[in-house]
């Protein structure tokens, strides 16, 4: 889906003005300060709260493979190891979780904090545990006892980032592994539906309709009598700033774009007979990187792979009978409700024709600097959270979503996948799978696979919930979720292949509306080419299909360079037309050619749409289907007049060799060898920022990694999003790939490194294999993982 990130500089401004920082640090001293706090990962540590003797083997790649003769002790020593490796990062998203940032910050995280407490599961707590897994409660219980027992075990000996900030990390509590805001994230939809009615006020529903269509296209127009003024992307504001201060901890910001690639072969197209099947979930580029990987082995489990350091369980790998990987669906799970307020009391709403008391819950927020606690009041009508207050129009804006329904903590119903003993089990696993929606695709050592659009699944009735709606009539309200067998899956399909990137998949004739917002058939179109062209699949073959980067859109750019119609005055292109027009699409870091088509797609995307909707709303219209709809445009024999006027062929063409020339402009004369040749890659680059990177250059010096150039792009399988700077913002850092005829053969990428601590040696040692593309192998057997053992650690009652 869509994830440079923003940075920490208005928080650490914050905490910087109260002197903590020292003004004369440098790099060095940076590094020996950082180095001279790094976790133990040799010998014994004795520890309270264990039961019985815990291994701890860390490979050579920094994953730690945990052997346990308890589940207690296995999840309480996940926590320790997560903790030990990322103590600084886990910290602050259990503080952006609970809605506790002004404790560090001040004032400028009463926004943020606010917005996480309005989204808080406040219901029956025993459903909420139950929808997990039947010990999901004693688990988390047992992996935040981890995590404090390793925060204990440090005593003052903190990692660098809570040195130079003054402050310390919290105890963890069972439910602060049921964050919502990670959920909340990745359930987006009512941030396009306000996008949506903001550019239906601005341009018209008719022209809205061309610049934003829908999939499968649908008219959709305002509810009836609903004014759309005053509705637009302010009303998310709390919502940013759940996001802004710390934004590491959900990193999803300027330009990067989501989006995921699975797929999978039953053993008929395989060498080795068995099912394969790979996996790589794009999010933000982050330092640490969003996945934390571990091996969890103790009677019952034997589960490796990956998942968010701060929860128990792994939520994307392999166990000893089932392989599993997925990618966003983009299930619509979410609402905006306008709810009419009372004039003479904004805690009233209109339902029907009376007026009902809003739920209102008060809490009070320690605020930094602040002599005593700050009290917040939070609003609820009976379709969610108030999100926003339009006072002047009278107005509510209420945001209704699946998350706030019993099991909607995201991935940590993985623990009930975690111990599946074949497909069919974990195809009933997914029955209370509710946030993110995932299109879930599973292998088993019996040579099944499968996929399943899973997430709870909203059923609207007689509307679409593509824009807001008003709250008080009653017309407007779910039915309830469709049950798991009327989601979109397929099992063992006849066509021995299953593959899914985030477009659209519903099956032909599907009766149900699932979603109208989907990721372009780029990618997907290209991995069901190559699946297409071989019949003996091998682990070879699967990562040169997940570093693929020929680009479909470079592709169709290429016929457009073709139909130039270059006046006099723009001779000079020809030669620059004639090389993107004999491309073959492949974006290459060495691409001399990329780079021009680099700057020409990212060009020709403005200028195409910036004439249709105001400058504010330029984001919107170009994000999503923003480059299909353009090149839609611009392949058809004959010139719209909708987009282009009354000239509409030579407005067309003016706008291609003008953004043409702008493009040949940003690489000058170099691409025809007059100078070194300037290459995608050194255009497209990628740069691990530490959050601390900006209190200032030595700062960044000391603990960012990079810049690493970076092939492909957004539309690429290897996919590369960037921004406005072809700064890679988004894409693949971590990878996996699984034979399942030999579990030991499977292999991974991750990035920038396992550890979060700089001066680590598992800081930054799996960047070099990101950046040229290669991958390091997830040992699985006992005997596999002592042969790649570089670190032992015991833990010891």
């Amino acid at each position: 889906m869509r994830h440079c990130v923003i940075g920490l500089f208005p928080v650490l401004l914050a905490l910087s003005s109260a002197a903590l920082l020292i003004a004369d640090e440098t790099p060095q001293s940076l590094r020996k300060q950082a180095a001279a706090v790094l976790a133990q990962l040799d010998g014994d540590i004795k520890i309270a709260g264990l039961r019985e003797p815990v291994h701890v083997l860390r490979d050579k790649w920094g994953i730690a493979h945990v052997y346990a003769k308890n589940t207690e002790d296995l999840f309480f020593a996940q926590g320790f190891v997560a903790a030990q490796d990322r103590l600084f990062q886990i910290d602050m998203w259990r503080r952006v979780g609970a809605g506790e940032t002004a404790e560090v910050v001040g004032k400028a995280g009463l926004a943020g904090d606010r917005f996480a407490r309005l989204i808080k599961y406040r219901g029956d707590m025993f459903q909420e545990w139950s929808s997990y897994s039947p010990q999901a409660r004693e688990i988390a219980y047992d992996f935040t006892r981890g995590i404090n027992a390793y925060i204990d075990h440090l005593g003052d000996r903190l990692p660098i980032e809570f040195k130079l900030l003054g402050i310390k990390p919290k105890h963890w509590r069972p439910e602060d592994c049921l964050s919502r805001m990670s959920g909340i994230y990745m359930s987006r939809n009512f941030q396009t539906e306000l996008a949506r009615a903001e550019l239906i006020a601005a341009v018209g529903v008719e022209k809205a309709r061309r610049i934003a269509p829908t999939d499968p296209a649908r008219d959709f127009a305002p509810a009836p009598g609903l004014d759309l003024a005053g509705i637009d992307r302010t009303i998310l504001a709390g919502y940013n700033a759940a996001l802004k201060p710390l934004p590491f901890s959900i990193p999803f910001k300027d330009g990067a774009d989501e989006g995921s690639n699975n797929w999978e072969v039953d053993g008929t197209l395989s060498a080795s007979g068995k099912p394969m099947l790979a996996s790589d979930p794009h999010r933000a580029i982050t330092l640490p990187s969003l996945r934390y990987l571990v091996h969890l082995n103790a009677p019952g489990w034997n589960v490796i792979g990956s998942g968010e350091p701060g929860l128990p369980g792994v939520a994307i790998g392999h166990n000893e009978h089932v392989a599993w990987g997925f990618t966003i669906v983009g299930t619509d799970q979410t609402d905006i409700y306008v709810e009419e307020t009372n004039p003479d009391d904004a805690t009233q709403y209109r339902v029907g024709d009376g007026w009902q008391k809003m739920k209102v819950i008060r809490e009070t927020v320690v605020v930094k600097g602040e002599p005593k606690p700050v009290e917040m009041e939070l609003r609820f009508t009976r379709h969610g959270s108030v999100i926003h207050e339009d006072a002047k129009r009278h107005r509510a804006f209420a945001l209704k979503w699946a998350g706030s329904e019993p099991g909607g903590a995201a991935y940590l119903r993985s623990l009930a996948l975690d111990r599946v003993k074949n497909g069919k089990e974990f195809v009933a696993a997914l029955d209370k799978w509710k946030i993110p929606a995932l299109n879930m695709v599973y292998a088993d050592v019996d040579g099944n696979i499968g996929w399943v659009a899973a997430g709870l699944t909203p059923v609207r009735q007689g509307w679409d919930g593509l824009l807001p709606v008003p709250g008080s009539r009653g017309e407007y309200e779910w039915k309830g979720f469709l049950p798991l067998a009327e989601l979109p899956q397929s099992h063992n399909p006849a066509g021995h292949i299953v593959a899914t990137a985030n477009h659209n998949i519903l099956p032909s004739g599907y009766k149900h509306e699932i979603a109208y917002d989907w990721a372009p058939r780029y990618r997907f179109a290209r991995i069901e080419d190559r699946l297409a062209a071989k019949k003996a699949f091998t682990l070879k073959d699967f990562q040169s299909i997940q570093h693929d980067n020929v680009s479909l859109p470079g592709r169709t750019l290429g016929k457009l360079a073709k139909k130039l119609k270059l006046e006099e005055k723009d001779a000079e292109l020809q030669p620059y037309a004639d090389m993107v027009a004999a491309w073959d699409g492949e974006l290459s870091t060495t691409s001399m050619v990329g780079a021009l088509y680099g700057l020409w797609l990212q060009e020709l995307l403005a200028e195409f749409y910036r004439p249709h909707v105001p400058a504010k709303l330029l984001d919107f219209a170009t994000s999503r289907s923003g480059v299909p709809v353009m090149l839609s445009v611009l392949e058809t024999e004959k010139a719209d007049p909708a987009w282009f006027g009354d000239q509409p062929e030579i407005a067309r063409n003016r706008l291609l060799c003008s953004t043409f020339r702008t493009a040949k402009n940003g690489v000058q004369d170099e691409l025809l060898g007059k100078k070194k040749p300037l290459t995608w890659g050194e255009l497209h680059q990628a740069t691990f920022r530490h959050p601390l990177a900006k209190l200032g250059p030595a700062y960044a010096e000391a603990f960012n990694l990079g810049p690493v150039p970076k092939s492909g792009d957004a539309h690429t399988p290897n996919a590369a999003s960037h921004n406005a700077k072809s700064e890679q913002t988004g894409g693949a850092t971590y990878r996996h790939i699984f034979d399942l005829a030999d579990w030991d053969k499977g292999v991974a990428t991750s990035a920038p490194g396992q550890s979060g601590q700089p001066g680590s040696p598992f800081y930054s040692d799996l960047l070099p294999l990101w950046e040229k593309g290669q991958y390091f192998p997830l040992a699985y057997s006992r005997e596999k993982v002592e042969e790649v053992t570089s670190h032992r650690l015991k833990l010891i009652p």
